[in-house]
This record gives structure tokens, sequence and C-alpha cells, in this order.
């Protein structure tokens, strides 16, 4: 039978930090590298003000910025049981997708808060910029850089299963609550995850229920639970989420709004951000499938130029001979990338020099 929520000891919660500033907030939390709950961060803000006097009026003010750009939506009929998810055979998802303008989501979350089995409902990840475009203007974020543009998530009581991305993620919750679960990055061995070239939201995800985990069919899931955080928010508060911290999300109101903010916090110079993604792809495509032996000597290589004290790679080097491992600049960078993008084309196999 499945473990029972109340048979499992409670997760730990996740840590409050009250900072005041940027370089408070880069200093206390973002360098920390650990997720951290901001009570009252953006308590302020006048959507927060307006989800307090009602659902309804929270749907005026966003129906009063709405552009009537087209919004990714997503509907989980009531089967489904709030959870995206996979469909039972596995080969789609369990909801359908549409492309509607904000306003039109939000009142079918008023709508379906009559139904006593509504479906679920909710726009993901829309860029507050072009769905409502006066939003980022109303609502600073003195936390973080300008240019880290806000999306919104709106919907009603809906679970996103664990999942990973890998940006800093600062999640403002506007109305309604949500309860967040996080397992820190070494826990993916626990979390058993599906395919991650096929995935209802597009990021990896894991194919435990983490309300009712079947831990007879995932049973190193118990090991995942034990190192788990939790949190719950309200309006005004906020969480950081650490990149590639895996994270499990619920909406517990009829009427929830959360706006978010990605980044990529870097320590060099070189402009655009990479993808860790691509990179394990292309190791997976790379080495995964060589002999056990050649697979060590790689996760060496990896280790030493990728994962150890960068200095550890130049000590015997000249700097002016350090190449593609000094600080690059945004031009040297860019030549990389056309290095690697010439080495992936199609070409006869063997050797290259």
């Amino acid at each position: 039978m499945p473990e029972t929520a109340a048979s499992r000891p409670a997760p730990r919660p996740i840590t409050e930090v009250e900072v005041h500033d940027r370089a408070g907030f880069e200093r206390d939390v973002v360098a920390a590298g650990e997720p951290a709950v901001l009570r009252g961060l953006v308590a302020r803000w006048p959507a927060v003000a307006e989800a307090a006097r009602s659902p309804a009026a929270l749907v005026a003010y966003l129906a009063r910025l709405d552009s009537g750009a087209p919004v990714d939506a997503l509907l989980v009929p009531p089967a489904g049981g709030g959870r995206v998810f996979y469909n039972e055979a596995m080969d789609g998802f369990n909801y359908l997708r549409n492309r509607l303008p904000l306003a039109a989501v939000a009142e079918q979350v008023l709508r379906y808060a009559a139904f006593p089995a509504a479906p679920s409902v909710a726009v993901q990840s829309a860029p507050a910029e072009s769905c409502v475009p006066g939003f980022t203007a109303e609502h600073p974020m003195p936390l973080l850089a300008d240019g880290i543009a806000p999306r919104l998530w709106l919907g009603n009581r809906l679970m996103t299963p664990t999942h990973v991305d890998e940006w800093c993620n600062l999640a403002c919750v506007v109305a309604g609550r949500r309860r967040f679960t996080l397992f820190p990055p070494a826990q993916v061995a626990n979390l058993y995850v599906g395919p991650l070239d096929f995935a209802p939201t597009g990021a990896p995800m894991s194919l435990v229920d983490v309300r009712q985990p079947d831990l007879r069919r995932f049973p190193r899931f118990a090991d995942a639970l034990a190192a788990a955080r939790v949190a719950e928010l309200g309006p005004g508060d906020a969480l950081y989420v650490p990149p590639l911290w895996w994270h499990n999300v619920e909406s517990l109101a009829d009427c929830n709004l959360l706006v978010n903010y990605w980044w990529h916090a870097r320590t060099d110079r070189s402009g655009r951000s990479e993808s860790g993604f691509d990179s394990l792809l292309l190791a997976i495509l790379g080495v995964r499938g060589l002999p056990s032996a050649t697979r060590a000597a790689w996760r060496a290589l990896f280790e030493h130029y990728v994962f150890a004290d960068p200095g550890a790679a130049t000590e015997a080097v000249p700097p002016e001979r350090h190449g593609v491992l000094a600080a690059l600049s945004a031009e040297d960078a860019a030549r990389v990338r056309e290095v690697v993008a010439m080495r992936l084309r199609p070409g006869p196999a063997g050797p290259r020099s």
C-alpha cells in the first residue's frame, strides 16, 4: 500500500531570511546556494492588495492590464486529480493545451470556483511584458538586476510535480497559497525522474506523487523525503529556489497567482549563459555509451576542468595561455561557441585535430 502522509516524518522547513536590498540578497541568499523564504517581500504590490479584496477584484485588475496576447493555458480534467502529468500509456500528457488571453483564463478560474468537481486550469510561465505590459512597472523587484523579467502563473487548484530548472528562481505569491516541497540536487537518483526529453512541462519531472508516494514501486523516494524541505507561502511571500533544486509546487486555493523571475548567476564576463542541460545532453551522446574505463577517465577530466577549483587547471600555465579556461569576454565566448557548432556538424568519423 502507498505510504500515507501521517506515517512519514515531516519535511524540514525552508529557512526564512530577511533581506532589504539587492546586495544583501546576493550575499545572504544567492551566494549561500540554499533555498530561502522571504516573508512579506512583495506584500505592498498592487496586485496583492487587489487579491486581498477578492478573487474577482484581482481578475478585474488583470483584465485592465491585459494586452489580449495569447498565453499557454492547460486544462486537467477532474479525473486527473489536479496533477499535471503523463497519460496512462505515457505516450502523451493528461491535459489539454490552449492559447488564450490571460483575462479569459482568469475568468475560467472564477467560474470553476463554484463547481463541485472542477477541472484544473493554469496559465504557466506567461511573460508579463507581452500579456500584461503595465505589470512590471507597477510591481518593481529591487532585489534583482534590471532586465530580469517577471512571468505569471495563474490558476486554480493544481500540482506541478517535482521538476528541475537550471536557473535561479525567485517565486512571489500574489494570491492564494502555494506549498513548495524542495529536494537537494544530490537526491536526483532517489526521485525516479521520467524522460529527459519528453516531459509534461518541458522540464525533467519525477514520476512519484509527493502527496501519496508509492514506496513499494519507488522505494528510494523515502531517502528523498528525508532530505526534503518544505514551505507554505501566502500572499506577499516569496521563495528563492537555487539552480537544480528539484521542486514540487501545489496551488492550494481556488484562485492562485504567482509571479516568478528566472536568471543565471555568473562569475565571469562571457555574456550569454550557456545551458547546462545542453551540455548534459551532449555528454550523454558523447560519453554515456563508452566503455566503463573510458567513462571513468572522462569523469576525471570533467572533475578537473569543470567542477574543481578553477585555479587548479591553470596553475602551471602562463596567464596569456589560459585560453578557454580564462575569464572569457563575450567575444571570446562567441568564438568558442562557433568552434563547438562547427565540431557538431556531421563529418567523417575519427579523431579531429
